[in-house]
C-alpha cells in the first residue's frame, strides 16, 4: 500500500499518528528553517512540514517542483497556536515528514491548477490532464457522478430495468446527421453511431419490459454551440402503458430528488406547466427562462388603430406588433446602448428595426417617433405593457417568427444587463403540446418538430388527414433555467397511423419500409401504448453546477470543431487501414471542388 489516507481526511483527530500520503505538489515554501510542502490530491490539500533535523529529506525537498508525483511518511502533528488554516478541512494539522519520495517528476507546466488567471480555452483543452486537476474541475465530475448515481438509484427504486442498447447500429437519418462507421466484413456498407437508442428502446417496450433505463451515449454531427457536443450522454427512459401525465409525474419526482439531495433545495410539484403556443406568446420561444418576469405584449390590434405608418401597415399585413418592458431600463440604456440592441436584432435575427419608448418621471412616453401618436394612443400602449416610470418599453414589427425571435433575445439580455434575477436561482418547468410538424417551405414538405414516432394528440388524431399544421403532438420539454435539459414524447404505437406520418414526412411506402421495417412490424405483434423521454446529463450538469459551458462539465469535450485538442482526433489513418475497409478517401478532391 503506498499510501495510508489521502490527503483530505487528517484532523486533529489524528495527531500523533504515522501516516503515509501521495499526491501532486501544489506548493513549495522554503523559510529557511525547514520547507513547508502543500501536498494535493483530489479529497484535499494536507501541509507537510520538512524540519532541518533530516538533512537527507530536506535534501529530497528541496529538489520539488510543481506537480511533482511524492510520497510522504511522518507524524501527524497539531498546527502551531495561530497557524490554522480555515479554508482547508486538514488546516488544523501538519504532517512532520521523515520520508519523501518523488515517485515522478514533472516539466514545468504550461499552467498550474490553482492559479486563478487561467490560460484560454485551446490550452486547457490541449493540456487536459492538468486541467483536470483544477478544483472546480473536480468538484464538478464529482458532483457529475453524484447527479448520475441518484439518477440511477430513482430510477431503480421505480423498478426501471437497466438495458444496453447497441453502439453499431443502422443509419436511419432524420435530423443531424450520423456518424457511419464503415464495415470491414461487408464492404460498402456502414453502420451509423446513435443519435438516440429510440428505436431500441421501442423495441424493448414491445417485448414486454415496461420500464427500461439507460446511461446512453449517443453522437450527432451537427454545428455545435457553448450547450452541445458531437457526443454526449444522456438518461434515456422509455414506459409503457403510461400516458404524458405519468412520463412527467416521474421526472418531477427526479427533480425533487436531485434539488435536494445536490443543492438542498425543496421543489413544489408538480413542476409548472405552459403549452408550446403559450410560451412563444408570453416569451417568444419554446425554452424559456422563467427566472423573471418581462413577458411579451402583443399590440397589434391597438397598431391597426394608430396613424403612426410602420406599425399600422405591419399589422395590416397580417403581422405583428410586440413589446417588452423593460423595469428600470431607462437609466440603463442610453441612445447609443439602444443603437446596439437595434443592430442585435437586426444581425441575429432580421429584424427591420427597433421601437421604442422611455417611460418619464410624470409617466408620460418620450421617443422620437412619440409625436405620431395620439396622446390616448400613448396612454393604451403604457397601460398594455405595465409600464411605470424609468422603464423602457421596446417594440418590434413583423412576422410571428422574426418578433418571438427578436424579443426574446432581448429579454436574455436585458435579463443578464439588469441583473434580473440571481443567477444561482434554479427554475424547473415544462412546456407541453408542441406541433407535429413545421412547414419547410422550400422543400414543401413536413417536418418532424420532435421525431418521426410521436403520436398525436387524440383530439387532433383526424387533423393528420385534414391539416397537420394544425396537429398537436403528445411532446414535453423539461426546461431548467431557459435550457431544454430534456424532451420526451407518447409514441405512436399502430403501423398505420405510423405509415400515415411517414408519409407525411414525404416517406414512401418503400422508403418507410428500407429504413424502419422491422418497427412497423413490431408494432403489428401487440405493442402497448407507450412513451419516454430523454435527459441530458451534460446539460443537467452544466445548470446543477451553475456553469455556462457544457465543455466544462465534461472529461475529455470535444471543441466547437468537433475535435479533441488533446488526443488531435479526429486524424487521418493509413492506407492499409483504409483498403481494408474498401474505402478512398477523396479529401483532396473535395478541397478542390470547395475552393
Amino acid at each position: 500500500m503506498l499510501r495510508t489516507h489521502t490527503c483530505g481526511e487528517l484532523n486533529k483527530a489524528n495527531d500523533q499518528q504515522e501516516v503515509t500520503i501521495c499526491g501532486w505538489v501544489d506548493k513549495v515554501r522554503d523559510f529557511g528553517g525547514g520547507i513547508f510542502i502543500d501536498l494535493r490530491d483530489r479529497y484535499g490539500v494536507t501541509q507537510v512540514k520538512v524540519d532541518e533535523d533530516l538533512p537527507e529529506v530536506l535534501d529530497a525537498a528541496g529538489k520539488l517542483r510543481s506537480e511533482f508525483v511524492v510520497s510522504v511518511t511522518g507524524k501527524i502533528r497539531l498546527r502551531p497556536t495561530g497557524q490554522d488554516n480555515p479554508k482547508l478541512s486538514t488546516g488544523e494539522i501538519e504532517v512532520k515528514a521523515t520520508q519523501l519520495t518523488i515517485l515522478n517528476e514533472a516539466k514545468t507546466p504550461p499552467f498550474v491548477p490553482g492559479q486563478k488567471d487561467l490560460p484560454n480555452e485551446d490550452t486547457r483543452l490541449v493540456h487536459r490532464y492538468i486541467d483536470l486537476r483544477r478544483q472546480k474541475m473536480q468538484d464538478t465530475l464529482v458532483l457529475r457522478s453524484r447527479i448520475i448515481k441518484a439518477m440511477r438509484d430513482y430510477c431503480a427504486e421505480h423498478n426501471f430495468i437497466d438495458v444496453e442498447t447497441p453502439i453499431l447500429g443502422r443509419s436511419t437519418p432524420e435530423g443531424a446527421r450520423d456518424y457511419l462507421v464503415p464495415s470491414r466484413v461487408h464492404h460498402g456498407s456502414f453502420y451509423a453511431l446513435p443519435q438516440s437508442p429510440q428505436i431500441y428502446k421501442q423495441i424493448m417496450m414491445i417485448a414486454g419490459y415496461d420500464r427500461y433505463v439507460q446511461v446512453a451515449r449517443c453522437f450527432r454531427d451537427e454545428d455545435l454551440r457553448a450547450d452541445r457536443q458531437p457526443e454526449f450522454t444522456q438518461l434515456d427512459m422509455e414506459m409503457s402503458f403510461v400516458d404524458s401525465d405519468d412520463i412527467i409525474g416521474m421526472i418531477d419526482g427526479m427533480m425533487e430528488k436531485l434539488a435536494k439531495d445536490i443543492l438542498n433545495i425543496d421543489l413544489k410539484l408538480p413542476l409548472p406547466r405552459l403549452t408550446y403556443d403559450e410560451a412563444m406568446t408570453r416569451f417568444g420561444h419554446d425554452a424559456p427562462d422563467m427566472r423573471f418576469g418581462v413577458e411579451i405584449v402583443d399590440l397589434t390590434d391597438l397598431a391597426k388603430k394608430v396613424d403612426f405608418r410602420v406599425f399600422r401597415s405591419v399589422a395590416d399585413s397580417g403581422k405583428f406588433v410586440r413589446a417588452i418592458c423593460v423595469p428600470g431600463g431607462a437609466a440603463v440604456y442610453t441612445r447609443r446602448k439602444i443603437d446596439e440592441l437595434t443592430t442585435f436584432v437586426q444581425e441575429d435575427f432580421g429584424a427591420k428595426g427597433l421601437a421604442w419608448f422611455r417611460v418619464e418621471e410624470d409617466g408620460s412616453l418620450f421617443a422620437p417617433i412619440a409625436k405620431n401618436f395620439k396622446p390616448e394612443e400613448l396612454d393604451e400602449i403604457k397601460a398594455a405593457t405595465e409600464a411605470k416610470p424609468g422603464d423602457l418599453i421596446m417594440i418590434i414589427a413583423d412576422t410571428w417568427e422574426v418578433s418571438c425571435k427578436a424579443l426574446y433575445g432581448l429579454r436574455k439580455r436585458v435579463g443578464v444587463d439588469l441583473k434580473l434575477y440571481d443567477p444561482s436561482e434554479m427554475h424547473f418547468s415544462w412546456i407541453v403540446q408542441f406541433p407535429m410538424f413545421d412547414h419547410d417551405a422550400d422543400a414543401d414538405r413536413w417536418n418532424a418538430m420532435h421525431h418521426p414516432f410521436t403520436a398525436p394528440l387524440d383530439e387532433d388524431l383526424a387533423a393528420l388527414d385534414s391539416d397537420p399544421g394544425k396537429a398537436r403532438a403528445k411532446a414535453y420539454d423539461l426546461i431548467i433555467n431557459g435550457y431544454e435539459a430534456g424532451g420526451g414524447t407518447i409514441r405512436i404505437h399502430d403501423s398505420e397511423t405510423q405509415s400515415k406520418v411517414f408519409g407525411l414526412l414525404g416517406m414512401g411506402e418503400q422508403d418507410a419500409k428500407e429504413r424502419f421495417g422491422f418497427l412497423l412490424d413490431a408494432l403489428q405483434y401487440g405493442a402497448p401504448p407507450h412513451g419516454g423521454i430523454a435527459l441530458g446529463i451534460d446539460r443537467v450538469v452544466m445548470l446543477f453546477a451553475g456553469l455556462d459551458n457544457i465543455r466544462d462539465c465534461i472529461a475529455f469535450p470535444k471543441t466547437q470543431k468537433a475535435s479533441d485538442m488533446m488526443t488531435e482526433a479526429p486524424n487521418v489513418v493509413d492506407k492499409v487501414q483504409l483498403r481494408e475497409l474498401a474505402i478512398e478517401s477523396t479529401v483532396e478532391d473535395v478541397a478542390e471542388e470547395e475552393a
